[in-house]
């Protein structure tokens, strides 16, 4: 009998074509990964990750056809990106000759200046993304100029390299941050290994769909998930600071969207998906069952189908 998966490095077995150690590895790094990141949380965790952008980003990378994943790992480069940018911008000495000028008038004019150079970041975020990936499109300069150009965008492309040199160095080269599909995919590999009989590939699919209706409803769904743990229609300030936590949890965010899309797709099996994945990340059966159900609920009160874009 099989082993199961758990958040532990002392197993051996195989998984499809990936071993146990490597298996364990991936789930062990998301784990701390995920963990140092709810640790270090700044005030503006989650405000590039808005409805808007999001979905502007992914339109951009079906457009250009690449693979979702692109599209997540983009966002969580734009995020970091616009943090640490922003934070030295407002934070270095006020340039001289602008002692006389408002503060509030100084960060008006960092932020109307960044404003035009906003659209070009975003899409250097999605560039530098698709170069991560091999099995992804690669977006090369003739094809992003093309693209910038057919939207509007008036570019060359010295400007394309220098607003990628800028985010790599703000990045300070860092890049292969974990994203939230990637915590999906890895759960639904070690949750098809401890348990065959469920159905992960048919899973696969409309985890997808699931992912990106949480992303682009965050807000909404988030609210609603504080309101239920709370149990309180008006949460105070303070709850509302500490549940950043919650919504920044992406091993949360992949069981949930799994376990969302097993109800839907295989509700006879939804108990045992549940429990699996609460055995394997330790997260609670309660925990899990909330997102569900408000995610859920999202889902029907939604005037789209799930699967639009």
């Amino acid at each position: 009998m099989a082993k199961r998966l758990l958040l532990s490095p002392n197993r051996s077995f195989k998984f499809q074509e990936a071993s146990f150690d490597l298996l364990t590895d991936f789930l062990i790094n998301l784990n701390k990964r995920n963990k140092d990141k709810i640790n270090c949380l700044s005030k503006c965790s989650g405000t590039f990750r808005d409805k808007r952008l999001m979905e502007h980003i992914f339109l951009m990378t079906q457009e250009l056809r690449l693979d979702p994943l692109a599209g997540y790992h983009a966002a969580e480069l734009l995020q970091r990106f616009m943090v640490k940018h922003l934070t030295d911008l407002l934070t270095t000495s006020t340039p001289q000759g602008a002692a006389a000028v408002l503060p509030t008038s100084y960060e008006d004019a960092i932020f109307d200046k960044l404003k035009e150079k906003f659209p070009l970041i975003i899409f250097s975020c999605v560039q530098i993304a698709s170069k991560v990936y091999l099995h992804s499109n690669i977006i090369d300069n003739n094809t992003a100029v093309h693209f910038l150009h057919s939207v509007g965008h008036r570019v060359s492309k010295q400007t394309l390299l220098e607003t990628e040199l800028m985010i790599l160095k703000g990045l300070e080269f860092r890049i292969n941050a974990p994203n939230p599909l990637t915590y999906v995919e890895i759960l639904l590999e070690v949750l098809g290994h401890n348990e065959p009989s469920i159905p992960v590939e048919e899973l696969c699919d409309l985890c997808r769909h699931v992912l990106r209706f949480v992303s682009l409803q965050k807000a909404a769904i988030y609210d609603a998930l504080l309101k239920t743990t709370t149990q309180c229609v008006s949460p105070s300030r303070e709850q509302r600071e500490r549940f950043v936590t919650v919504t920044e949890d992406y091993m949360l965010l992949g069981v949930g969207v799994i376990t969302v899309a097993a109800f839907i797709v295989c509700v006879r099996k939804w108990e045992q998906v549940v429990d699996e994945l609460s055995h394997i990340t330790g997260i609670s059966r309660r925990s899990i069952g909330d997102f569900v159900h408000v995610t859920l609920m999202h889902i029907v009160n939604t005037n789209s189908p799930l699967t639009s874009t």
